[in-house]
């Protein structure tokens, strides 16, 4: 882990360098989509309301120039269509209407701007029947598959928002928009991203649809090799009460797993056979229990076997191998993940925000012209 002295100001920094983004303050996957673009060196101006609370020593809030806007005042309104018209991107994720009702829609900003990428980030997307419902992270991956494939036998279990809000969400949206900047540069013309969670949560169970295609997997929780259902790809207890995982699917792998072990019994023989998996899976895990997840690191770690520990989020900003890579941050000391994903020429960086005037912002934006 290292340390950020906290006294890094916006500038001009990596591979967006000189990108424009304008984002309708919000939660959940369009900030976090946004600190990633402020990363990678993208200029993003933030319009929040008039007096709303907010932490600017927060994670995701990291990289922005913050402004207060009136959106209900005439002339405040009228100065974001100007600052509108020389940004390259807006991002926004409020439900569908909302932005036209503010008189801030699609077809009034591309007619100001052509050649802006206009992003919509929501839930259900801007169009079908649910488009208009309230929801989050857990609503939008229960549509799609992900989360019934995601649990144990007796329920489904919500694997934190990171298939919706933003897997599924912030970086299809962030795909989406860098995909149409390209393409506006040869056509000189923009367009709408309609990033929907439900959409890209879908779309990141590709591999899965694939499988049961084949015949490679069973509508069920823990029935199948990536699912727990396998004895050599899971989690298991160990003596002292934490866990460790392994995932030695190819046969080399295995065999490793057999070695390093103990699982000299000849019915472990039968690896890919899934009527023996319970019982495997249940003798295996006895063994795991013998040993401390000290005892196992010292035995696996930095083998063959695909073996790591389950670490807490604290944990993890102390393993070697993250400490070596500087995977964490302290910023205003807040422990935090580092700018991913890494650049050699153009580095990212994680940058402080800024609180500023829109007449400031739209000012040193005309002046860059």
């Amino acid at each position: 882990m290292v340390a950020a002295s906290g006294s890094q100001t916006v500038g001009a920094n990596g591979p967006l360098a000189g990108v424009r983004i304008v984002e309708f303050a919000g939660i959940g996957p369009g900030p976090f989509a946004c600190m990633m673009l402020a990363d990678m060196g993208a200029e993003v101006v933030t319009l929040d309301r008039v007096g709303a609370a907010r932490n600017l020593k927060g994670i995701a809030a990291r990289g922005r120039k913050w402004v207060d806007v009136d959106l209900k005042d005439d002339k405040s309104k009228g100065d974001v269509i100007e600052l509108l018209g020389t940004a390259d991107v807006l991002i926004e994720g409020f439900r569908p209407g909302v932005m036209e009702r503010l008189g801030l829609g699609p077809d009034v900003i591309l007619n100001r701007n052509p050649r802006i990428v206009y992003g919509r980030m929501t839930g259900w997307g801007q169009h079908g029947p649910l488009a208009n419902a309230a929801g989050h992270d857990i609503n939008y991956i229960s549509i799609t598959g992900a989360l019934a494939a995601i649990g144990t036998r007796e329920r489904p279990i919500p694997p934190l928002n990171l298939v919706g809000d933003f897997g599924g969400g912030a970086l299809y949206l962030i795909v989406g928009v860098l995909a149409a900047l390209m393409e506006a540069k040869t056509s000189g013309r923009g367009q709408v991203v309609d990033a929907a969670m439900c959409d890209g949560a879908a779309s990141l169970m590709t591999m899965f649809f694939d499988m049961s295609a084949t015949g490679d997997w069973v509508e069920g929780r823990e029935q199948n090799m990536l699912d727990g259902g396998a004895h050599f790809y899971g989690v298991f207890e160990c003596a002292c009460g934490n866990f460790v995982s392994i995932g030695s699917i190819e046969p080399q792998f295995y065999a490793l797993l057999r070695q390093h072990a103990g699982l000299l019994d000849p019915d472990f023989d039968a690896q890919m056979d899934a009527a023996a998996w319970p019982k495997l899976k249940q003798r295996l895990a006895a063994v795991f229990k013998s040993k401390t997840r000290e005892e196992w690191c010292k035995i696996m770690e930095g083998t063959d076997i695909c073996f790591a520990p389950v670490l807490t989020m604290t944990e993890a900003s102390r393993h070697e191998h993250m400490v070596s890579r500087e995977v964490f941050l302290l910023r205003h000391g807040i422990l935090q993940p580092a700018p991913a994903p890494r650049f050699s020429r153009t580095p990212s960086m994680a940058r402080d925000p800024e609180e500023l005037s829109l007449a400031a912002i739209m000012g040193s934006w005309k002046n860059c012209q």
